[in-house]
């Protein structure tokens, strides 16, 4: 359930639009391409569950920045089949950062390739760059992904990978000595 879905939406810019406590997704951009998304406000309580403030999937050259969201969930979700994602100039908290995935829980999910968050600040959020896949399932790839030029503020995990999502199992990068 969302507030408000792009679906099949190609060749399009949505801008000056405010969504206050949503009951779930705020916003859903499925299927679309060469979108583009700015001046967006999106907030919600931070201990409200599942409210991501924008979910993208199965998408190609999409476009979100000058926008402020805070939630209780996600700020930006990045889902599977996605491509040319490009994040910026986002303010995110409260929340749970800007997350690729979660991924692979799916049989019908494809690869992501080409995510961009560059120029974001987080403050107060759980995380802050995160990638979230579920552990042996689908064989699907998520590469070309960046982010550069991220401020974090009372961020509790900086940078977080977890190949485990979804299990009682955690394996995830928290000390760049490991890495």
């Amino acid at each position: 359930m969302q507030s408000l879905k792009f679906a099949k939406v190609n060749n399009s810019i949505v801008t000056d639009i405010t969504s206050l406590n949503s009951m779930q997704f705020h916003f859903h951009i499925h299927g679309c391409s060469n979108f583009s998304l700015s001046n967006i406000n999106i907030t919600a309580p931070g201990n409200s569950p599942n409210t991501d403030g924008m979910h993208i999937s199965s998408s190609d050259s999409i476009k979100v920045f000058d926008s402020v969201i805070g939630t209780g969930d996600d700020c930006i979700s990045i889902g599977h089949s996605t491509t040319n994602i490009a994040i910026t100039n986002i303010t995110c908290g409260p929340g749970h950062g800007i997350s690729v995935g979660s991924l692979g829980k799916r049989p019908e999910e494809r690869s992501v390739n080409g995510i961009s968050v560059t120029n974001c600040t987080f403050v107060n959020t759980t995380n802050g760059a995160r990638i979230k896949t579920w552990m042996g399932t689908v064989p699907a790839e998520a590469t070309n992904i960046t982010y550069e030029g991220l401020i974090m503020k009372g961020v509790q995990n900086p940078i977080i990978i977890d190949q485990s999502y979804g299990s009682n199992k955690k394996t995830t990068v928290s000390n760049f000595d490991d890495i």
